[in-house]
């Protein structure tokens, strides 16, 4: 089965810095894209992030672009996500996941469990 698991959750003070891991297996996901997603308590699942896998393009939600970098390992079917400058509004659970693309959760077919990230103030 695909499996995709996220990593490198944790707390951190507003302006630091963390980075997430989202390691998939099962599958090749070269015609994929892989996606960021975060969702904090009462609130519908946000997209972050995504990077189309063969050509590696990516698209970013306003709220985060100039902090968060989306990244790949081709050869280990890795997918990164950097957080820089984090703020206490990017505090939520954040999931990764595949599919065929787009800011919408609807289009994406697998999830990992997902990772925690708090930042305080």
């Amino acid at each position: 089965q695909v499996q995709l698991v996220e990593t490198g959750g944790g707390s951190v003070q507003a302006g630091g810095s963390l980075r997430l891991s989202c390691e998939i297996s099962g599958r090749t996901f070269s015609g994929w894209a892989m996606g960021w997603f975060r969702q904090a308590p009462g609130k519908e699942r946000e997209f972050v992030g995504a990077i189309n896998w063969s050509p590696g393009t990516t698209d970013y939600v306003d709220s985060v672009k100039g902090r968060f970098t989306v990244s790949k390992d081709d050869a280990k079917n890795t997918m990164f996500l950097q957080m820089n400058n984090l703020k206490p509004e990017d505090s939520a659970l954040y999931y990764c996941a595949a599919g065929s693309g787009g800011r919408l959760p609807q289009r994406y077919h697998y999830w990992g469990q997902g990772t925690q990230v708090t930042v305080s103030s």
